[in-house]
């Protein structure tokens, strides 16, 4: 299929922002307090993805990715070093919860939805990064057929350019008034003052009858074989829109895009950097770790953990685009763990995550470092939020500090849902302020210790009243 696996290789640079395992943590570190261990685990993790590029051919499919499996109690960072990640990590990139999958047989998604999931993502990867290449032609064509809806030939025009040369030397001088006419009109079309006029455009009819047909290979590969079949019989149908030139110029460029870029090439790509490059990260996964138990849905539990061996160890995965393999794609999984154990897996599966790191509960010096540190810090956030109704909202550092102790302390006399709770207290301690700001004659507001103990000491007077507050 591919002349030259060197070849390949450069292509799928392109897909990969060559950072080292510091540099990623460094990233990770502007969002997340803590858990250096689990970064440090993602960030070889992410490395080993280039490194095994730079291996000699022979032995690149022998090295095998490391699955890691993350372990901790909820709300300190696991799906955020996830989310990070799929921005650091500039290659097919999927997060999903382990708890939208069934067993096949039963209804709802089969495990091979992902990767096909994930196989789209690339494609639409490939995708944008071949438009990016022909981005100025197709701007260029768009234009013309902008100009062309905007200064229609006239009838006599098109009858002198089929009557031939001798008609056309006639007609010249008014061919050149209407090159100066659609010079003009092109300059105030670059120029935007065209932006709020409209134009009529023909677009492609894309609603094709839905028909539900259930089978083992998934409903949304079924869904798309219906379509194609629809569209295959059917000729292309067209419908007549009317749009702003602004919003023409984007419809034409998306067709004129589609038609200069190879998606043949693009497919191609895709599917190589899914197989090579593709990361899965798999959120919630004790959920499906089964008990002793065999009655009800951990019937179901136990046979997706069996539907999803086959997918982590490496098989072929059937997708609209072609066969899909996933001998070298990276599962990140995560979950509490709080409930059943790691060791309520199958041991297969078990197996096939050879790293294992555990995130510590968070405390409460870390819940000052998250109300301030990061670049999207809460205090950071409300502080923007309340700016809009021309208010300057500050926070003492005594204030920030009983915020911290506050969540801590009902963490510890209820559930403890971590960094989470944060979120709770700080939208009930700015409530009223939220509710009052648009009437608000006084335009600076300082939040002090005072202010947070009384705001939120009802919390911990009544603990049967503070289970009401998540």
């Amino acid at each position: 299929m591919y002349k030259d696996m060197h070849q390949g290789k450069g292509n799928m640079d392109q897909f990969m922002k060559v950072l080292t395992p510091r540099e990623i943590v460094l990233e990770l570190d502007k969002y997340i307090i803590g858990q250096d261990e689990a970064k440090r685990s993602v960030a070889i993790a992410l490395r080993n993805r280039w490194r095994r590029q730079q291996v000699p051919s022979e032995l690149r499919d022998e090295i095998a990715p490391k699955n890691i499996i993350m372990i901790g109690p909820t709300g300190v960072g696991k799906t955020e070093i996830a989310r990070r990640l799929a921005r650091l990590a500039n290659s097919p990139f999927l997060k999903i919860e382990a708890t939208k999958f069934t067993e096949v047989g039963y209804i709802g998604r089969d495990v091979e939805s992902m990767v096909r999931d994930l196989t789209e993502l690339a494609v639409n990867m490939a995708k944008k990064q071949e438009q990016g290449k022909v981005k100025a032609k197709a701007h260029e064509i768009a234009e013309e057929r902008l100009l062309d809806m905007l200064l229609p030939k006239k009838a006599e025009e098109t009858q002198h350019e089929e009557e031939g040369e001798r008609v056309l030397e006639v007609v010249k001088p008014d061919k050149a008034e209407i090159s100066s006419t659609r010079e003009k009109l092109r300059r105030m079309l670059i120029s935007g003052k065209l932006d709020e006029r409209y134009v009529e455009i023909e677009v492609a009819n894309n609603n094709v009858p839905m028909v539900e047909i259930f089978s083992g290979t998934g409903m949304e590969e079924m869904e798309f074989n219906v379509k194609e079949i629809f569209g295959n019989i059917m000729p292309g149908r067209k419908k007549n829109r009317r749009v702003k030139v602004s919003e023409a110029h984007e419809i034409l460029f998306q067709e004129e895009s589609q038609r200069l870029i190879d998606m043949d090439k693009v497919v191609e790509w895709a599917i190589r950097i899914t197989e090579q490059n593709g990361i899965i990260f798999l959120d919630e996964l004790d959920k499906v770790a089964g008990s002793e138990r065999s009655q009800g849905p951990d019937v179901s539990r136990e046979g997706v953990q069996r539907d999803l061996l086959p997918i982590v160890e490496g098989s072929t995965v059937t997708t609209k685009y072609g066969m899909v393999k996933t001998d070298h794609i990276l599962f990140i999984a995560a979950g509490a763990f709080n409930v059943s154990k790691p060791s309520d897996l199958l041991p297969e599966l078990q197996g096939r995550f050879p790293i294992r790191v555990e995130l510590d509960s968070l405390t409460m010096e870390d819940f000052v470092r998250i109300l301030t540190e990061p670049k999207n810090a809460l205090i950071i956030q409300y502080k923007a939020l309340i700016a809009t109704e021309g208010i300057a909202l500050e926070f003492e550092n005594s204030a920030v500090r009983e915020i911290a102790a506050m969540a801590s302390k009902v963490n510890e006399r209820m559930e403890n849902i971590g960094a989470r709770r944060l979120h709770t207290v700080m939208e009930k301690l700015v409530e009223q302020i939220s509710f009052d700001a648009p009437d608000m004659t006084e335009k600076n507001v300082s939040i002090t210790k005072a202010y947070v103990g009384e705001k939120l000491e009802g919390i911990l007077e009544d603990e049967n009243l503070s289970r009401y507050i998540l």
